[in-house]
């Protein structure tokens, strides 16, 4: 029987490729999507919404943690694919009694590339994941000018929280060309004062999860008086599968619109 690892070094058995495939992570399953898995795709979550024209079709078998287990059951899937930060884990623990189940565990470009590579091996893509791999790569060997704006990513509101050390957003800030202003790990929950006091040349509101909109920029202006408040695609700085194709561009392009203001 088939063995392979998954990014947190555990053993998952397959005995044979996949042919019914849940994804519970968005960014893996426009991945799915893109390797031409559209048959075997049987159940996503209510947050995987690209491609848009294909997830409509599927199964929502919950949110990324709250899924619904006992759906799950009835489609009896002969593979699940999710992620480390991004499930729940006692919910992934209970999965993984019933069904392979193949974690990510990504934290930078890197580890994305690696994750690509091993998924296509694991769902019979090789060849279509060696070549998305190698557009990706070409992709990101564009030199990007590095910048020393300090930058605060903001990913919620009320608290407000950003994208702190040890993440996937702050290693694509960092290809962006952009210095991240906050140090703690992960995602800090932060104060008005202790964004006063960081001082960010740039503040960056995301698109999710938090859906920050035109109408937020005011609220970190008054603030921030001398900053520049932007908002941005949230799908480019975080999400680690294919949609990394369009990243580089979206990069160059938002660090030349900072630097010519």
């Amino acid at each position: 029987m088939p063995v392979f690892y998954d990014q947190m070094n555990r053993a998952v058995e397959l005995s044979s490729t996949p042919r019914k495939i849940i994804s519970i992570v968005p960014s893996q399953t426009e991945l799915l999507f893109d390797l031409g898995l559209d048959k075997e795709i049987i159940g996503i979550t209510k947050f995987c919404i690209q491609p848009a024209a294909k997830v409509e079709q599927k199964v929502k078998v919950g949110g990324t943690k709250q899924l619904n287990i006992s759906l799950i059951k009835e489609l009896n899937p002969g593979l699940i694919i999710g992620n480390k930060e991004e499930n729940e884990q006692a919910q992934i623990e209970e999965l993984m009694e019933l069904f392979p189940v193949w974690m990510s565990d990504i934290s930078d470009l890197d580890g994305a590339l690696d994750m690509i590579r091993k998924v296509g091996e694991l769902v019979g893509k090789d060849a279509e994941a060696g070549t998305l791999l190698s557009r990706i790569e070409q992709q990101f060997n564009v030199t990007i000018q590095q910048s020393d704006l300090r930058t605060a990513y903001l990913i919620w509101r009320k608290p407000y929280m950003v994208a702190g050390k040890g993440t996937f957003i702050e290693d694509m800030l960092q290809k962006c060309g952009l210095v991240n202003a906050f140090n703690g790990d992960r995602y800090p929950e932060i104060s008005n004062e202790q964004l006063i006091t960081a001082k960010p040349d740039v503040v960056l509101l995301s698109s999710e999860p938090y859906p920050f909109r035109d109408k937020h920029i005011r609220e970190f202006e008054s603030l921030l008086p001398n900053a520049k408040v932007k908002l941005v695609d949230g799908e480019l700085f975080s999400w680690y599968g294919s949609r990394l194709l369009h990243a580089p561009e979206y990069f160059k392009e938002l660090l030349n619109s900072l630097q010519s203001e």
